[in-house]
């Protein structure tokens, strides 16, 4: 999907580039005194939903492990042709604002490193790599570095993973239809130096979801457009379209199913099965046990959900159900161990600012029983893009990118709406 359009919007704000350095000289964190404790950290919040206004628009929000810390990006756009981090602090039932830092990136996806040193950035041309402690601590000179390549501008970096171990880093690139995959310790020898790519894993248009497996064996990549050698018939409308206009005119998205024992030494060469994935498949989450894959497909205005195993080993037959949800939905995850789904339903391509949109919750247990598995909704922004969950479970974190906001839900107390159609 492409972070380069942006909605005008007709807001009282000053610039972003400005309002970056205002946030900058007015925060300084939250590192002096006593450090809280993650219970304090990850106690309920205050109301079933809080929602904490930003200066630009967020893609993800990223909760650190200790459940202290937000990350939120915000790409360049109209507001600033530079790009920030918004840094949000939670305590005793709060999230708030601490700071915001600049980085010389337009940063989309990003992922901490489990030593929860380095927060990895897909950051539009390039990858950056920061420094958590600095970032935290409202420090200006946040970034250990910069990954670039040549004709950076035509990459399009737009999703980051990392292996428990912290060895190797994937960075879905989705203007040249690849995912790299990084040596993170060549690069910190190189200085980033891009002699530590390893290679590149070929995909369909616009790849985006970098999902590894529990036992990291397999790495689950989504392409919103099947390549044109696979000879898919074309089944799936213009999404930007004229309305009305249903005429199909590419071919169906895919799951790519990565052997990452592979993907590490010969890139190239590691894609084990490619299964088709609706109209747009954008993200894709796996169940706690790693059982199941639930997949987007924007343009279908579905979650699709596989037989995990069965991708690999039975693709013909790893399709479990198909669930009907709102316009255009995006993110993914899975909340209440397993038992439920939740799906942002952005309207991309029809919203803005003010829009008001909705999150579909969804019986994980019921996906035989299609839309019938629908349990409610979750109001929610303009654009609701990413989700993420603290890693106690307690908080369901969404990025609004049209709203200029991030909203936290406490999955303890679900403020279920009933189901919107």
């Amino acid at each position: 999907m492409t972070v380069g359009s942006r909605r005008s919007r007709n807001v009282a704000l000053l610039a972003f580039g400005g309002m970056l350095t205002a946030c900058a000289s007015q925060h300084t964190g939250t590192t002096t005194g006593a450090p809280e404790t993650s219970a304090a950290c990850n106690a309920p919040l205050a109301d079933s939903i809080q929602v904490v206004d930003l200066p630009g628009s967020p893609f993800q929000a990223l909760p650190s492990a200790d459940g202290c810390w937000v990350f939120a990006s915000m790409p360049s756009g109209q507001q600033s042709r530079t790009g920030g981090i918004a840094v949000l602090h939670r305590a005793n039932g709060r999230l708030k604002l601490a700071h915001v830092a600049h980085i010389d990136a337009s940063p989309t996806g990003m992922v901490l490193t489990h030593d929860a040193k380095t927060l990895i950035v897909a950051g539009g041309p390039r990858i950056a790599f920061l420094d958590v402690a600095r970032l935290t601590s409202g420090r200006n000179a946040v970034a250990e570095g910069y990954l670039d390549e040549p004709n950076i501008a035509r990459i399009g970096r737009i999703y980051a993973n990392v292996t428990r171990d912290d060895r190797f880093a994937f960075v879905s690139d989705e203007n040249a239809q690849t995912v790299t995959v990084i040596d993170l310790a060549k690069a910190r020898a190189s200085h980033f130096d891009r002699s530590s790519i390893v290679g590149k894993i070929p995909t369909g248009g616009a790849p985006i979801a970098v999902t590894l497996s529990p036992d990291e064996s397999t790495l689950y990549v989504t392409s919103e457009i099947a390549p044109r050698n696979f000879g898919w018939p074309a089944a799936c409308r213009r999404e930007s379209g004229p309305a009305g206009d249903n005429t199909p005119v590419n071919p169906e998205g895919v799951i790519h199913v990565v052997d990452v024992a592979r993907a590490i030494v010969d890139p190239a060469h590691s894609i084990v099965r490619s299964v088709a994935a609706g109209c747009s498949a954008v993200r894709l989450v796996l169940s706690p046990t790693g059982d199941r894959a639930y997949v987007t497909a924007r343009s279908s205005n579905a979650l699709l959900v596989f037989d995990a195993r069965k991708l690999r080993d039975d693709p013909s037959h790893a399709l479990l159900g198909h669930v009907s949800v709102g316009t255009a939905p995006v993110g993914v995850a899975v909340i209440d161990d397993g038992r439920k789904v939740v799906v942002t339903n952005s309207n991309r391509f029809a919203g803005g600012r003010d829009d008001r949109q909705y999150l579909t919750v969804v019986d994980a247990t019921r996906i035989d029983a299609g839309d019938a598995a629908i349990l409610g909704s979750i109001p929610a922004g303009g654009f609701p893009r990413e989700l993420r969950v603290t890693s106690d479970g307690s908080t369901l974190l969404l990025t609004n990118f049209s709203s200029s906001s991030v909203e936290a839900v406490d999955l303890r107390r679900l403020p279920l709406e009933p189901p919107r159609r």
